[in-house]
């Protein structure tokens, strides 16, 4: 027998005398083959699983940031309209407000103005100064400040400075007389008072003492 030649395989009868021995190692050595087979394809399909796996949790945290940028913009947009919503409601009378004011200042001149003691100009002052008192519980329900700043210190983002006038009386930068009062609307300001504001009075310039011609 040549050596290229192939040996038959063993019959059934030569399979049933074969001993456990060989008959468990003919086992092994088929196990093994099949193995050395089925490694490239187990390893490419782990290759494949592991390479989709990582294409997942990249989509996936992906789509994380992106949740999370939206979870974030939601939130500045609600903060957003929140607070153009109490603006809206805290200055809505901003308008109305301010078609109110040159009517108080038209009933506080009258009151003023309204002197004598005659019946028709005491019911006049009482009914101004009811009005008056009416006004100013409105504005206070809806928290309208008057700003009437006499004997303060000038301000200049509340008030307005119509003319300066030197004092010794008071210390200069303080509100000697208010033309106008102010109003602010919840911390807003609506209309600066229009004031006159003290200054330092110049001091005279000192005497030039006379020389005596006789002596």
């Amino acid at each position: 027998m040549t050596k290229d030649q192939e040996l038959p395989e063993p019959t059934q009868d030569e399979q049933l005398d074969a001993t456990p021995a060989e008959t468990c190692a003919t086992a092994e050595n088929a196990a093994e083959q099949a193995d050395n087979e089925a490694e490239p394809e187990t390893e490419a399909l782990i290759a494949e699983l592991t390479q989709k796996l990582q294409q997942a949790e990249q989509k996936a945290n992906e789509n994380w940031d992106k949740a999370v940028r939206m979870q974030a913009e939601m939130e500045n947009l609600k903060k957003r309209t929140q607070k153009d919503l109490e603006g809206a409601h805290k200055f809505a009378l901003e308008g109305f407000t301010k078609e109110l004011l040159p009517v108080i200042d038209s009933l506080e001149l009258g009151l003023k103005a309204a002197t004598g003691d005659s019946e028709e100009v005491k019911k006049f002052r009482e009914g101004s100064e009811l009005t008056l008192k009416q006004f100013a519980a409105a504005f206070t329900k809806y928290n309208i400040e008057v700003l009437d700043p006499l004997g303060q210190p000038f301000n200049p983002e509340l008030h307005q400075a119509m003319a300066m006038q030197p004092s010794a009386e008071v210390q200069p930068n303080t509100v000697l007389n208010v033309f106008q009062k102010g109003y602010t609307l919840n911390g807003r300001l609506l209309r600066p008072a229009m004031v006159v504001v003290a200054r330092q009075q110049e001091k005279p310039a000192p005497e030039t003492p006379k020389i005596d011609e006789q002596a």
